[in-house]
């Protein structure tokens, strides 16, 4: 069940990503999803222990999916620099 509640959550946070980042058009629902599940292990490697919020695996809230949000984003914000050179 955690598998799959990592996959939803995932593809959410992933394509809410990839809008704000404006990537959307050039992804498609896999590649949100991946997005979303390697964000989300990022932010609760480097976000969660700076802001003292659980990850998704300790419990959905709201602060777990943002946690995941900003990593998703600096995710791509990474990808985007490597890939063209720049951030939008």
């Amino acid at each position: 069940m955690g598998f799959l509640i990592w996959l939803i959550i995932g593809g959410v946070v992933g394509w809410l990503a990839s809008l704000v980042m404006r990537t959307d058009g050039q992804q498609g629902i896999l590649l949100n999803v991946i997005v979303g599940i390697v964000g989300a292990f990022l932010g609760g490697l480097i976000i969660s222990p700076l802001v003292g919020v659980g990850t998704i695996n300790d419990g959905i809230s709201i602060g777990s999916v943002l946690v995941s949000l900003v990593g998703a984003i600096i995710l791509l914000a990474i990808v985007n620099l490597f890939r063209r050179g720049r951030v939008r």
